[in-house]
């Protein structure tokens, strides 16, 4: 109501001009409830406004980098030939792996949205629950991501839904990586750009975080949304959300987050886990270092409650897009964390809990759970990354950070679980080709088991005990690194806009174009906008990919799938002599190597081609072997009843 009294002295200037003061003592006090009325609503209403804004617009209040040049993917067919020098194309391959990031936004889009094709979108997400959860990222991954090979539903995700889960785990392994490999974001001119996407989520996430206990974990309906196709105007409504707490408690995404907030707090504080290899990303802002150190302290507490159980567990009965299967290795990973930010945060022996006692409680958890399992690293499953991390740590000579053991025993536990996939004595084997194989692991995204396995394994090799083990290591995660980006059998590098042989429709709503959810793969035909940066599914087990937008094991994009890219694509811009191998693959390529027929798999089961499932042909096999059975046993009596037939002639 500031300055309302003198809008009452004007109306009663004005009123006594033109009428009788009595009739001015009857229209004051309706004037003034008229006017107390309004200045509420406008209060309630700016307030609302001004909290959305500063929620929209957090990272630009904490000092977001600004771009010094705007970067826009070039065309495709700059990936091909030797016009542009090795670094300025890994520079490329890093900046369209960022853009990616940027085309998959929910919310409110900043004035210097960089994906034209986009709109603001989801702008009440939440509302109807009192929380605000507009912003953050669409997931693109729906329940093609499911850990389970299952066949899904007739018509397709087109992956609006906001999943808290996986995105926590790209926003963790991105921070890793940007500590691991800073200086390839700073020489790429990538650096503003990585700071905007790491935000963009980091506020959702905060957002997703409303409380001490309240952790929210998904937005949008994923059986909803399997039967929308169409772009960011349309998405279904309404949206609902769902939410753990202290008394409905998820220890896995408790942790997760912990570890997100963590990972990225030791980020923007400037601490480096790996001083020998690179700085980390030149972000360093301590502000906004302190406010995720927060989160995640809260999120940590919270992931100790009781009872422990995942989130699915905590609320059965929804088809979650993204089932956890346990919660210790998200407590431990989260514990390894908690020690690295609380001592970039300043924490000291004295503080409490003190640094060391989060390490403990980690390598405790490592030994009393049998985490060394041979299980791939990604969303559900994180412990691959817990000893190399810890190695890192006892590699830094840091007087509050002693994992026990030290660095032998982290080294020790690192190679027992690298060695299983270099040497193919474990789950993981090479397909002819050469991709690192996890039977259902790989079935529904064979990319990323390989891709992060490769991040893994170039994080590592620099600490390993010999000099022939970081060779072999390096080489390795060179090979898997190469046959994604064109050094495989089809000639295909599977980041699309990179090279003129890279997936022309992935699958993706939003690029897409198109709306008619029963001909996704002709309308249109090809897709309208290039998903540049995306990286999609991949192959199938015969190094097969057919580029069909409704083959979503193979096609598919996500949060988590760009994740590992963007840290190998960071190492290569620091460390490559040599240009990315797609570069060498002329136009065309891909055609001539593309297979006939058409995929055998979720999205495509084998019978509905005119041939066979599996199923099928063990059915006809016992069929035939049954029937080969009587007739076998019918000609052994016919043979026995002629014998004695002969015998009862000859007397």
């Amino acid at each position: 109501m500031a300055g309302s009294h003198k809008v009452v002295a004007g109306f009663w200037a004005v009123c006594t001009r033109t009428t009788s003061d009595k009739c001015c003592e009857l229209l004051l006090p309706t004037t003034i409830i008229f006017l107390v009325l309004v200045s509420r609503f406008v209060a309630r209403m700016l307030s609302k406004s001004l909290i959305a804004l500063a929620l929209t617009a957090a990272g630009r209040v904490i000092g977001q980098l600004t771009p010094s040049t705007v970067y826009q993917p070039p065309d495709p067919t700059s990936g091909y030939g030797s016009s542009l020098s090795a670094s300025t194309q890994w520079s490329n391959l890093l900046g369209n792996m960022l853009w990616f990031y940027e085309a998959q936004r929910s919310g409110r889009l900043p004035s210097d949205n960089r994906v034209s094709w986009r709109n603001d979108s989801c702008l009440t997400d939440g509302q109807e629950y009192g929380v605000d959860l507009t912003g953050g990222y669409y997931d693109a991954g729906g329940q093609s991501n499911s850990k389970l090979l299952v066949i899904k539903t007739d018509h397709d995700t087109s992956d609006y839904i906001k999943a808290t889960y996986p995105l926590a785990f790209s926003i963790f392994s991105v921070c890793w990586g940007a500590n691991t490999y800073g200086d390839g974001y700073a020489n790429a001119n990538q650096t503003a750009y990585l700071d905007q996407m790491l935000r963009w989520g980091l506020d959702w996430l905060m957002k997703a975080h409303p409380g001490p206990n309240t952790v929210y974990i998904q937005a949008g309906d994923d059986s909803v949304d399997n039967n929308y196709w169409g772009g960011d105007q349309d998405i279904p409504s309404p949206r609902p959300v769902w939410q753990v707490n202290s008394t409905i408690t998820g220890t896995d995404i408790a942790a997760r987050m912990a570890a997100a907030f963590a990972s990225c707090s030791a980020l923007y504080n400037g601490f480096s886990i790996t001083p020998s290899t690179s700085k980390p990303a030149p972000l360093s802002n301590s502000t906004y270092a302190s406010t995720l150190l927060n989160h995640a302290t809260q999120l940590y507490s919270l992931s100790q409650q009781t009872p422990l159980q995942t989130y699915t567990t905590a609320i059965p009965g929804v088809d979650w897009a993204y089932a956890s299967s346990s919660y210790q290795d998200e407590q431990a990973l989260a514990a390894v964390m908690m020690s690295v930010a609380a001592t970039a945060g300043g924490a000291t022996s004295s503080s409490s809990p003190t640094p060391q006692s989060y390490l403990d409680t980690a390598t405790d958890m490592w030994s009393s759970d049998k985490l060394n399992q041979d299980v791939v690293l990604n969303w559900d499953s994180v412990s691959p990354a817990v000893p190399i991390l810890l190695t890192q740590i006892a590699s830094l000579g840091n007087s509050n950070l002693h994992p026990s053991g030290g660095s032998s025993k982290w080294q020790g536990e690192s190679e027992t679980y690298l060695d299983r996939v270099v040497n193919e004595n474990g789950r993981g084997y090479l397909t002819k080709g050469g991709l690192l194989w996890y039977s259902g692991d790989s079935d529904l995204a064979s990319l990323n088991p390989a891709m992060n396995a490769a991040m893994l394994l170039f994080i590592y090799a620099p600490m390993a005990t010999s000099s022939s083990k970081t060779s072999q290591y390096q080489s390795f995660a060179q090979g898997q690194w190469d046959y994604a980006l064109g050094k495989n059998p089809m000639s295909a590098p599977y980041v699309v806009g990179s090279n003129p042989n890279s997936p022309t429709n992935p699958h993706d709503a939003k690029s897409s174009g198109g709306s008619d959810i029963d001909n996704i793969d002709t309308s249109p035909v090809n897709s309208t906008h290039i998903l540049y940066g995306a990286a999609v599914g991949g192959p199938n087990s015969n190094d097969q990919f057919w580029n069909i937008r409704s083959d979503w094991p193979e096609t598919e994009v996500a949060l988590d799938y760009n994740a590992p890219f963007l840290t190998l694509a960071a190492y290569s811009v620091l460390k490559a002599t040599d240009p990315p191998f797609y570069t060498s693959l002329a136009p065309g390529v891909y055609a001539e190597a593309k297979p006939g027929g058409m995929p055998c798999d979720p999205a495509f089961p084998c019978k509905s081609h005119g041939g066979l499932s599996t199923a099928a042909k063990i059915v006809l096999a016992v069929v035939i072997t049954v029937v080969g059975l009587i007739i076998a046993g019918l000609l052994a009596c016919f043979l026995v009843r002629a014998k004695r037939g002969r015998k009862r002639s000859l007397l």
